[in-house]
């Protein structure tokens, strides 16, 4: 336990894990922090759950990454050079595995095989121990010049001479290349079931990756490689390509259309991250743990009234990166601090604080090339509710834009109230109200709408922003805490009956205020409930402290009734102000409850002016 609780082994095959394995999907697409390469090492590993052919893992560097970013050919746009450099490397790899795989797994070496063989060493490429950049820049200077292809009984200066451009050799050479790679496959008859094909996966791209044109270029390449040699190699090879979403989702290209039958993207929901993190669990600890054990005996069953692991998992992005990090954090306030092995609602409390500063942080460092600006649209959300409307965040962005323009002037183009809010929605920032839901990016598909008005920020971040209540309305201030009730009056909650004074009545007519504000909110259906929450929070705190005071005996206690409705009077009709001032939609039901507000303001004035007589009397 004390290594901590989900930091060794307890992988959860998922949906995107049996899609790889399957080879229904090609492109395995999910954010930084999904699981892409979690699923990759576990196809590579040799037991059970990892592909059982042969397996290669292309994970570039920034040197490979800067190989491909220039390699050009003259004749071809940047895109089909690069692809034709990808497809060098496919060729290559497969060769290679080829060559051993003949002998190991079919007893024979075919003249195909042979030739393949006779190519590498003659192109410098038989040795095993390359680097990835070193093969990249053979194949580019091959490309550019001419490949050693005696071997497939081709003389490049005689038979390649007629090509039009360095473009056009380039190609018809890497064609008599990936002509003999499957020849070879097809002499061997890898591709007749009788044993898993060549599984060749692409990972870790995000390493090379610049929101730069040559980098784009560089992924659009890769996925055209891939396209062209899954369907050349057919059922002998299988491409599986791991790229994060933002990468993928930022490209554009005349062929992008052809790839949406390939995507497969990893979504994770609540019961997914239940199942990882007792699997973690039980890996970590060495014995059999169920669930139940795991959020009754291991951690608290509650935190602030809610089920642990709700609030767990609500509290973090749907990934298994965060929530295994959040669950360890737990563990570790507990172990470290406290020296205990089971963990209390204070040690979640504690870690969600410091895991909210990770998070944002991190959010800024995943999207540092994409979008540099993030960090700086922080104080937009700052000591505020987490419950944003588009009236409201267009006042804090005029007020800021100026200054993100001069600082970031590359993006001014996404510098606009709509392009702010769809890139805090893309990154899982902001969630959109959509009926009685709040969607995050992930969730649904579809993109923010111009009608929607009502934005959250994920509970992730709001312990680090100080976004703790949902919605920027003023607090009551409770002014009777310490009111004492030395002389034994009753309450008036508990004393019934008609009121005895004047005070009594003024007060009983503050709390029937309340009530019906309550009732107006709880009739405004279409309201977000925790902005719903918020507003009857802080009329509620006015009831309890109307409720302090004793009955029959205010004036003992030293409470100036006519003064305390008066100022309750102010903060509804403040309360009502902001309301209306929100930017919540009409529809919601707000304006009615602010003029609820606004006529139990007047009314609570008018009775402070006396209607009922003289205080003294009874």
């Amino acid at each position: 336990m004390t290594e901590g609780l989900l930091l060794r082994g307890g992988f959860v095959p998922n949906a995107a894990y049996r899609g790889a394995l399957s080879g229904r999907k090609m492109l395995i697409i999910g954010r930084k922090g999904s699981g892409k390469s979690a699923i990759c090492m576990q196809l590579l590993a040799d037991g059970p759950g990892g592909h059982r052919g042969g397996k290669i893992l292309v994970t570039p560097d920034e040197a490979a990454g800067e190989e491909i970013r220039r390699f050009e050919l003259q004749g071809l746009p940047g895109d089909s050079a690069r692809a034709l450099i990808w497809r060098y490397v496919f060729a290559v790899h497969a060769a290679r595995h080829l060559v051993g795989h003949a002998r190991e797994a079919h007893g024979k070496r075919p003249d195909s095989v042979k030739a393949l063989a006779r190519f590498l060493k003659q192109n410098g490429e038989a040795s095993a121990g390359d680097r990835l950049v070193d093969r990249l820049a053979q194949g580019a200077r091959g490309l550019q010049t001419s490949l050693s292809l005696e071997a497939f009984g081709v003389k490049a200066s005689v038979d390649l001479a007629q090509s039009p451009s360095e473009g056009a050799r380039a190609a018809r050479q890497l064609e008599v290349v990936e002509q003999g790679v499957t020849r070879a496959f097809a002499d061997l008859e890898c591709g007749a079931g009788l044993h898993p094909p060549l599984l060749l996966m692409v990972d870790q791209l995000e390493q090379v990756w610049s929101a730069e044109p040559d980098s784009n270029s560089m992924v659009i390449g890769l996925l055209l490689a891939a396209k062209h040699a899954a369907s050349l190699y057919g059922r002998s090879v299988r491409f599986l390509l791991f790229l994060r979403a933002d990468i993928y989702d930022s490209l554009s290209f005349g062929e992008g259309d052809k790839f949406h039958g390939d995507e497969l993207r990893i979504a994770w929901t609540e019961r997914a991250l239940r199942d990882l993190a007792v699997a973690r669990a039980r890996a970590s600890v060495g014995e059999e743990l169920d669930e139940e054990r795991l959020w009754t005996e291991l951690f608290p069953e509650t935190v602030g009234g809610e089920e642990t692991a709700k609030y767990l998992f609500r509290h973090c992005l749907p990934r298994p990166r965060d929530a295994i990090q959040f669950l360890n954090l737990c563990q570790e306030k507990a172990w470290l601090e406290h020296r205990r092995e089971w963990i209390t609602e204070a040690d979640v409390r504690q870690a969600g604080r410091q895991f909210s500063e990770w998070k944002l942080k991190d959010l800024s460092s995943e999207y540092l090339v994409a979008h540099p600006f993030l960090n700086h649209l922080r104080p937009l959300f700052q000591n505020t509710g987490y419950v944003v409307t588009r009236v409201a965040l267009a006042r804090r962005f005029e007020a800021a834009a100026e200054t993100l323009h001069h600082d970031f002037p590359a993006y001014a183009n996404a510098l606009t109230l709509p392009g702010v809010i769809d890139v805090l929605y893309s990154v899982g920032f902001l969630g959109v109200r959509r009926g009685n839901d709040v969607v995050f990016a992930g969730d649904d598909d579809l993109p923010v709408q111009p009608h929607e008005t009502e934005f959250h920020v994920h509970a992730c971040f709001r312990a680090a922003l100080g976004a703790t209540r949902p919605f920027d309305l003023r607090p009551y201030e409770v002014q009777f805490a310490d009111v004492q009730n030395t002389l034994g009056y009753p309450s008036p909650v508990t004393s019934g009956g008609t009121p005895r004074n004047r005070d009594d009545r003024l007060l009983r007519e503050l709390r029937h205020s309340c009530h019906s504000i309550s009732a107006q909110v709880h009739r405004a259906v279409a309201l977000s409930w925790d902005v719903g929450d918020e507003i009857k929070r802080q009329i509620g705190r006015v009831s309890d402290d109307a409720n302090r005071i004793p009955a029959g005996a205010a004036a003992s206690v030293g409470v100036d009734v006519d003064e305390y409705l008066l100022t309750t009077s102010h903060y509804f009709t403040t309360l009502a102000a902001q309301l209306i001032d929100s930017g919540l939609d009409e529809t919601t039901g707000v304006n009615d409850v602010a003029r609820r507000m606004e006529e139990e303001a007047r009314r609570l004035r008018r009775l402070a002016g006396g209607s009922f007589g003289s205080s003294g009397s009874s």
